[in-house]
């Protein structure tokens, strides 16, 4: 079966594949939408990529911006190419840290490139997806020829970048092999032969200086940067992030993906519209006005984000039970209709319980939980961490606002 292509003209290809970016100067945002209209009126399908270290398995929202671009450039028919960078993982990039990563060994990269594919194929078309890695042409890039193409670089232009200049003031150190990292990301594009590169915004050097400067040395034409904002977390205000605790994870339930997006402050939704949705340009335009004119309430425009960004990763049933269940929870304070089901033994810890359920990593997290006044058995709130639990029929467990679990005795 064919694929099914969007039919639109270039301005509104410009539009949507233009929607979310963020260049931080107007001449250089001139110059990349110029390119780009350019590429889509030579009518053939573009060699278009984002390239991922995978450095963790704990995906959440925000490293899916990107993955929703390369899906846009799949629909007008393109040719996506889904990165891993296992060669690059090693150095680790520094981009947006303000020290040094450490290294990870070989075997952990491979497990999580594993995890980061699969996760991505909730987004991408993986019928028209390439998956490759980087180590195909780094692991065999000679030393001779990684010398000369440091040649196109200064140490200034290095220096000059904030996380490298703030180490530098602080005297701190500055590992040479970092310096590398943009070297190595741009020489994917060259090895890919690549028209698009998409990232975010911690990436510009890395994809408008890097990568096109060592296309052009190679005899190439400079591929242009889609260069995407940073999603903020439920805070509103800081990159989402776990370490922070403001992240939005991919591998969670409907329930709780649905709930932490209806805890975000109103004025961050217009970030995740354009950034993580399937809408429109248009549609962003809209919802926006009615925003403005008063005919939309900020409450059902969040209730209709949630519902959209839940049903890309769950689907459109998943999604109206989270909905339901949220309305059930927090507009009439009752449990939610739907919650999975934990056997328990009659006199199971609580702690126990709680980690049997998902609700907790680990024992220690559980009494954390439980510490903080998180945890209610039958509305009533657990304070004891050595509770044994005896049932007299079926309860519900609710951890923080959303998780809920319904015990069952055997």
């Amino acid at each position: 079966m064919g694929r099914k292509l969007r039919a639109m003209d270039i301005d509104e290809q410009m539009a949507l594949l233009m929607q979310g970016t963020e260049y931080g100067d107007e001449n250089l945002e001139r110059s990349m939408r110029s390119e780009l209209r350019a590429l889509l009126l030579e009518e053939r399908p573009l060699r278009v990529y984002c390239g991922y270290d995978p450095t963790s398995t704990d995906l959440h929202l925000g490293h899916t911006i990107s993955m929703r671009k390369l899906r846009q450039f799949q629909e007008f028919g393109h040719e996506v190419t889904f990165l891993i960078g296992n060669y690059t993982a090693l150095v680790g990039d520094p981009s947006d840290k303000n020290r040094a990563r450490p290294m990870l060994a070989e075997d952990e990269i491979e497990q999580n490139a594993q995890t980061y594919a699969g996760q991505a194929f909730r987004i991408l078309d993986p019928e028209h997806t390439q998956i490759r890695y980087n180590g195909e042409w780094l692991a065999k890039l000679p030393l001779a020829k990684l010398i000369i193409l440091a040649q196109n670089f200064t140490v200034q232009q290095f220096l000059a970048r904030d996380n490298f200049s703030i180490r530098l003031e602080k005297k701190e150190p500055i590992y040479i092999h970092e310096t590398l990292y943009a070297l190595m990301q741009g020489y994917d594009a060259v090895a890919i032969d690549a028209d698009v590169q998409v990232g975010g915004t911690d990436q510009l050097f890395n994809i408008v200086v890097a990568g096109r400067k060592l296309q052009q040395s190679m005899g190439q034409k400079p591929q242009v940067g889609v260069v995407l904002g940073i999603l903020p977390g439920t805070d509103g205000k800081q990159r989402m992030s776990k370490t922070t605790g403001n992240h939005i994870p991919i591998a969670t339930t409907p329930d709780d993906m649905y709930g932490k997006i209806m805890s975000i402050p109103d004025d961050a939704m217009g970030a995740y519209w354009r950034l993580v949705t399937r809408y429109s340009p248009e549609r962003v335009q809209e919802i926006e006005s009615k925003l403005d004119r008063g005919e939309l309430h900020q409450r059902e425009a969040k209730m209709e984000l949630a519902g959209e960004i839940t049903a890309i990763f769950w689907g459109s049933n998943d999604s109206n039970n989270a909905a339901d269940n949220f309305r059930q929870v927090f507009r009439d304070g009752s449990n939610p209709a739907q919650m999975q089901e934990t056997l328990v033994h009659q006199g199971d810890g609580i702690v126990d319980i709680i980690v049997k359920c998902g609700f907790a990593t680990s024992r220690s997290d559980a009494r954390r939980l439980i510490k903080q006044g998180g945890v209610r058995l039958e509305g009533e709130k657990v304070s004891d961490e050595n509770a044994e639990i005896v049932l007299g029929g079926d309860a519900v467990l609710q951890v923080g606002r959303r998780r809920f679990a319904r015990l069952r005795p055997v």
